[in-house]
């Protein structure tokens, strides 16, 4: 039977790569799809997703308010901070002290090195500071430029916010945790987004079976977590099983009316000081 092809773009992380694990591996139906994996960074993705060039892709929250009238969120996919998420790391032994507004202080007189201006973590920090000195750097090379002298400040995400005191930082600020207890809630970072125009019906199969891929690995939590090894740079199995346990969960699974309140109050916050262009009126494939 001839299958219906369809383009999926994700990141090379082992929470992405244990959530489509099902899916790339052929453990459960895909009922006549058949989905190409297209591998980038987030920010790349982002940008792509700007110009609608792949039928399904997972996004950052942020971005998601620059292609409303390209792409619907998935219900399920959803990657978000619970207390924890990206952070803003510096040389060890440097940084302020505890109090928010000591560290915005700081971090005003500071270049901080960014994954990109469309991730949702540059949303949370401009939440939380204003306007900031920043230089655009890949996520995996931010590590490289604070140290260098390159920038003060980075701004973490991915396996990173596991990984960076052994890398020689200590942490400034963690905007997730700074998030949960602002408005008690998780932090929205990335959302799976898929084409407006492919049939709603369509749409509707496409999300069960990215929800059947999640809740396989969620089953199958070993075979999904060696999968995930091949993307988990500098973790250990035990690193990269905690890793995921932080951003693929029951939340992934859907995000509940409580993960679609925290997108709403990420959003119309950013909306409210003028970061994003226009108020977001969610659409989700249900």
């Amino acid at each position: 039977m001839k299958q219906t092809p369809y383009t999926l773009g994700h990141s090379p992380d082992p929470d992405d790569a244990f959530m489509f694990y099902a899916l790339a591996k052929d453990k459960i139906d895909a009922r006549g799809c058949r989905f190409e994996h297209i591998l980038q960074d987030i920010e790349t993705l982002n940008q792509r997703a700007t110009r609608g060039e792949l039928d399904i892709s997972a996004i950052s929250i942020h971005a998601y308010a620059y292609v409303l009238d390209k792409y619907a969120l998935l219900p399920c996919g959803a990657s978000m901070g619970d207390g924890y998420g990206p952070l803003l790391v510096a040389r060890a032994g440097e940084g302020p002290g505890e109090h928010p507004g000591e560290i915005r202080a700081w971090l005003k007189e500071r270049v901080i090195a960014v994954p990109g201006a469309m991730t949702s973590a540059v949303l949370a920090l401009r939440l939380f500071l204003g306007d900031f000195q920043s230089v655009n750097v890949p996520f995996d090379q931010i590590f490289q430029r604070v140290h260098s002298g390159g920038a003060d400040v980075g701004l973490i995400i991915h396996e990173g916010q596991l990984t960076y005191a052994r890398e020689g930082f200590s942490k400034v600020l963690d905007l997730g945790e700074w998030w949960k207890e602002k408005t008690g809630l998780p932090l929205p970072l990335g959302g799976n987004v898929i084409r407006k125009d492919i049939a709603p019906a369509v749409r509707k199969e496409i999300s069960d079976i990215l929800r059947e891929s999640i809740r396989y690995g969620l089953e199958n939590r070993a075979a999904g977590v060696r999968h995930s090894m091949g993307w988990a740079r500098n973790l250990d199995t035990a690193l990269a099983d905690r890793f995921i346990g932080m951003y693929v969960n029951d939340l992934t699974l859907d995000y509940g009316e409580r993960g679609r309140e925290a997108i709403r109050l990420f959003l119309g916050e950013a909306s409210a000081a003028g970061i994003i262009p226009a108020p977001v009126e969610l659409e989700f494939v249900d």
